[in-house]
Order: structure tokens, then sequence, then C-alpha cells
């Protein structure tokens, strides 16, 4: 009987040491995070003075020069937008560690067909859609039984409502010009979703697509840790900032050119929202572009800045973004050409709406 005793009495003891060691870490890594936010925010107030010092005392450009505002637009946005794509991916990387795409299908199969494209663009913004992950997502959903309709307004609001950019615009143009394009972006992934939903269009789908065995795409469950999390997150940043990081300094390049010889008026003329060609021609101009959120919100930061109107702007950002040539080439593999065709046209449509709607009202 003492031995017994003996026995549970380790045992106890040991879980109490492994509870205290698992507290320590824990708040030991909460440390770490707020000392990192904290030094994250220093720096990321100083970027102004920084760029302007680096400019005009340490290159002696003048003051006032084209060559001068581009180059400190440059110097300044681009550690400014590291770092905001950086915290927020981080962020969101830990989000994403609660949405599997198992969870994901699971959860939109179970909705109603309207509920389901509210829920499923919702879903969009924080679960992770791109060209490479395209197909097995896509093949996922429909073998499970999730509508095309639903189906559609998740893959419409992954890339277009992602949080990736709705950080940035935050972070870059305030929180009044991120609610509006998370509201317009919504809007167009649940009616775009629900008007396919109601065209029937199932047949149009590749064959192969619909033999897939579901079965094969499932993945385990897994029970992860505050620990395991925070290093999903770290994952997730060094895998999305590794490969958009190009994407962001080109897209900055192009926005400080823009920023410092571009004349003012100019792009209002071409993007104004007095000309009523304005919003289609920053479609059409959109659409053959390759880029992502992270690449193109610089841009759109310095077209605003020289005049363009925000309907016509965020036209062009939801075509770039949702309507890109290499996004429709990826999904020619799994969906036939008609209901590409309708898919684009749907979300072009919405894209139009929203662009003529915000140059009348704003």
């Amino acid at each position: 009987m003492a031995i017994y005793k003996l026995n549970g009495d380790s045992r106890m003891e040991s879980k109490v040491n492994n509870k205290n060691k698992a507290n320590l870490v824990l708040g030991f890594s909460l440390l770490i995070i707020t000392v990192g936010v904290y030094l994250w925010w220093l720096i990321y107030k100083s970027l102004p003075g920084i760029s302007s010092w680096a400019t005009y005392s340490l290159l002696k450009i003048d003051k006032g020069s084209h060559l001068g505002s581009s180059i400190e637009f440059f110097l300044y946005d681009t550690p400014k937008v590291m770092m905001l794509l950086f915290i927020v991916v981080f962020g969101v990387g830990v989000l994403r560690s609660f949405f599997t795409p198992e969870k994901t299908r699971a959860f939109l199969s179970g909705k109603s067909e309207f509920a389901g494209n509210i829920f499923a663009a919702l879903l969009g913004i924080v679960t992770p859609f791109c060209s490479c992950s395209a197909v097995p997502l896509f093949i996922g959903f429909v073998t499970a039984g999730v509508p095309l309709g639903v189906t559609f307004s998740f893959l419409i609001s992954a890339p277009m409502v992602n949080e990736i950019a709705l950080g940035l615009l935050y972070g870059l143009l305030g929180w009044k010009v991120a609610a509006i394009y998370l509201g317009t972006g919504l809007f167009i992934a649940i009616t775009a979703g629900w008007i396919i939903g109601r065209l029937n269009l199932e047949h149009h789908i590749e064959d192969w697509v619909r033999e897939t065995n579901a079965a094969g795409l499932t993945m385990e469950e897994e029970k992860l840790t505050f620990q395991d999390r925070i290093i999903y997150g770290w994952d997730a940043v060094k895998e999305i900032i590794g490969r958009v990081w190009i994407y962001v300094i080109l897209g900055i390049a192009v926005g400080a050119g823009i920023h410092g010889f571009v004349p003012e008026g100019v792009m209002a003329s071409i993007m104004g929202k007095d000309s009523w060609w304005s919003v289609p021609l920053s479609v059409l101009i959109g659409v053959p572009m390759y880029s992502n959120a992270a690449g193109v919100i610089p841009v759109v930061e310095a077209l605003l800045g020289k005049g363009a109107a925000l309907g016509s702007v965020l036209a062009f950002m939801m075509s770039v973004i949702a309507l890109s040539l290499p996004e429709i080439v990826i999904l020619r593999k799994v969906l036939k050409p008609k209901l590409i065709a309708v898919f684009v046209g749907v979300v072009a449509s919405g894209i139009l709406l929203v662009g003529f709607l915000f140059n009348i009202i704003l």
C-alpha cells in the first residue's frame, strides 16, 4: 500500500513540475513578445525622421526635388510596409493555426446555401488562398459537398479581402479606407457567389475534380500548444514574406516613382471621378498585372496621394488581386472555360459597381 502511495505521489509531483515548466515557458514567451512589440513600435514611429535624414543629410539630395521626394518615399515605405507585413502575417499565422482546410470544409458543407455564402466569405479573410493552394482547396470543397456558389464566395474573398490587405490598408491609409475595402470586398464575394450558385453550372467543373476521392485530401487534426502556434506564426512569416518581398519592393518602387515624378492632377485625369471611363480603365489596367496585396498597396497609396479617385483606385486594386491572369490560369485546371468566363464576368461587374458607386458618393 505504501509503495502504491509513493508511486502516486511521484506521478502527481511530476505533473506539477511539468505544469510549472509549461507556465514558465509561456510566461517567458509572452514577455519576449511584449518586448518585441514595444521595440517594433519605437522603430516604426522613428521611420519618418530616419528616412528624411537618410535622403537629405546622408545622400545629400536637394529638398523639394522630384528625386528627393521619390527616394524619401522609398526609404520610408520599404521598412514601414515590411514591418507592417511582419506583424500582420505573424498575428494571422497564429490565428490560421485554428483554421485547417479540413475544418473549413467541414464547416462550410453543413450550412444552407446563402448562409454558406456569408460564412465562406468571412472565412476567406483568415484562410489561406493563393495560386499554390487554389487547386487542392477547390477539389476539397467540391468533393466535400460544398455548393459551387459557396465555394466561389470563399475563392473570391480569400485573395481579395485577405488579412494582409486589410492590415496594410489600415496601417498606411487609415481605418476608414480599410473598412470600405472590407465591406465592398465581402459584398462582391457574397453576391457573386450567390449569383454563380443560382446559375447551376456544376457540370462546368472538370470531370476529374468531381471524381477525386475526398478521403485522400483530409488532414490529421493536431492539438497545438501556445508555443506551437507561435512557431506556426513564425513559419508563416518566413514563407509569406519570403515569397512576396520582391513584389513589395517593386510595388514601393513604382509608388515612389508616382509620388516623386508624376505631377499633381495627372492621375486625377486618368483615374478621376469626373470621367466615366476611369473605372473600366482601372479594371483593364489591373487584370493583366501580377501582384498581391502587399505589392499593390504602396501603389494605391501613391495613386491616392496624387489625386486619383477612391472608387477608381479600389477597382484597380480589386482587379489586380482578385482577377489576375495567373489566378485564372491556375483555375483553368479545375474549371471549364464557360465557368471561368462567368466567374470573371460576375466579379468584374461587382468591381465596376463598387468603383462607380464610390466615385459618385465620395
